[in-house]
């Protein structure tokens, strides 16, 4: 591929647009609600052993998932380095910027591991956890360190593709290993008796299996177009400084996250467990809903790259657009199951009749979500993670009174967990909103070339 920058095109019609966000963003969407999915299978396993049992892993991926969470930088910085080189036809440049993703990942996934076996009694003690729950809770977050590892490799390695605008790769390792967590995950719960902790190794075998695979592509491919495999430490210091606001964005979404469950666990066991299964559709929705960003992330960041903001900007209104149509879908799909959802999760009443309640406050608020997340995946292509850092501050500045307003309502049961969704779906998301929506309508995010 040409060194140099290409000069720009004529734009795609709007029916090529619609091709190219479609061949991203379909297979985005089957790899992407794979996690979820891993997330589903293993309350759905997990759930049938007790609430004390549900709850304990609820408190854990609450943990768990604020760490990986803040590394989501390795493919939000990765897949727009990689997507920009590629749109100004420097293919080295790319394939470089990948295998320094995956060595970022490596570094930090050892060391995040680490610290997170040596600190899971404290950090589940400032949680609230008590009795059966926290000892649950502990046994499920130390056995799912070593997987933490995998995880971040997996982000990289995704991030890698998706700037090469592959998305069709990621869909076949997630698919794999979505079935062999299910198989590893139901054997060691109930064939060899682990409890929790066998769902937490199942999942972490799983994800070591996906991780060296996505190593070995990278590694591949680095090799084929004459790509040092050792890394350069200056493009770890750039994949870092870009990743430094992102993980300040992510920050301010974990806390918001990790507030409500603060909440929610002096709401008692049932509430905690109820919104355990919420946070866990919510999560499985927001992946879907998030196929429509990562083909934002990869496009728009190869158009930048290109010079095209013609381009990006038409692209990002189809993509808006289809973001808020298919919030529409899910909130209807979501509304109609939400009586029956619990059931599929859970044979105790209190808990089925406290999602129920959340699931329709979750419905009303998707083509919020929709919205929100195409346009973060806008701007994260486009680069323009300070701002996303700064907004994200200020929409957690907006929902902690709101939190603190459930918690002091003395509202509980059902109730109290109605309004603590109220406060996370539509306040919250709405916040986000705003932020995202002021942004997109300037043109300060559009830096063309390649940085």
């Amino acid at each position: 591929m040409p060194a140099s920058a290409p000069t720009p095109t004529a734009l795609p019609s709007p029916a090529g647009r619609r091709r190219e966000i479609r061949r991203l963003a379909v297979p985005a969407f089957a790899a992407l609600i794979a996690e979820p999915l891993f997330l589903l299978a293993d309350a759905a396993i997990v759930g049938h052993l007790g609430v004390a049992q549900l709850a304990g892993v609820g408190l854990a991926s609450a943990v768990l998932h604020t760490a990986v969470g803040l590394m989501v930088f390795l493919a939000y910085s990765t897949t727009p380095a990689v997507a920009r080189a590629v749109g100004n036809g420097q293919l080295r440049k790319a394939l470089a910027a990948g295998r320094d993703g995956v060595w970022l990942a490596l570094l930090l996934g050892v060391a995040l591991a680490a610290a997170g076996f040596l600190a899971a009694d404290p950090l589940l003690d400032l949680m609230g956890a008590r009795g059966e729950v926290r000892m649950f809770a502990a046994d499920y977050l130390r056995w799912s360190m070593p997987g933490l590892v995998a995880m971040l490799l997996i982000f990289a390695g995704t991030g890698v593709l998706r700037g090469l605008q592959d998305t069709r790769t990621p869909l076949l390792v997630a698919a794999a290993g979505f079935t062999l967590n299910i198989v590893l995950n139901l054997f060691l719960v109930y064939g060899l008796q682990l409890s929790v902790a066998g769902s937490a190794i199942g999942t972490s075998i799983a994800q070591w299996a996906m991780a060296l695979v996505y190593v070995a592509m990278v590694q591949r491919n680095a090799r084929s177009h004459g790509v040092p495999l050792l890394p350069d430490w200056h493009g770890i210091r750039r994949l870092t400084k870009v990743g430094s606001w992102l993980m300040l964005r992510t920050l301010s979404l974990r806390i918001a996250i990790l507030a409500t469950v603060v909440v929610v666990t002096a709401q008692g066991p049932v509430n905690l467990a109820a919104h355990q299964l919420a946070m866990t559709i919510f999560t499985f929705l927001a992946f879907a809903l998030d196929a429509l960003a990562i083909a934002a992330q990869a496009l728009i960041g190869k158009e930048l790259g290109a010079s095209r903001p013609a381009a990006a900007r038409e692209l990002t209104a189809t993509m808006v657009h289809w973001g808020i149509g298919f919030g529409v879908l899910t909130g209807i799909l979501l509304a109609v199951a939400a009586p029956w959802a619990g059931s599929l999760f859970t044979s105790d009443a209190e808990v089925q009749g406290a999602l129920a309640l959340a699931l329709w406050v979750l419905a009303a608020g998707q083509p919020i979500a929709g919205y929100v997340f195409v346009l973060d995946g806008v701007l994260i292509g486009a680069g323009d993670a300070k701002y996303l850092a700064i907004a994200g501050v200020v929409n957690l500045a907006v929902y902690l009174p709101l939190l603190l307003a459930v918690r002091q309502s003395g509202v509980d049961g059902g109730a109290g967990l109605l309004w603590l969704w109220a406060a996370f779906s539509l306040g919250y998301m709405a916040a986000r909103a705003v932020t995202l929506g002021l942004r997109a309508r300037t043109d300060r995010w559009m830096v063309l070339g390649s940085h």
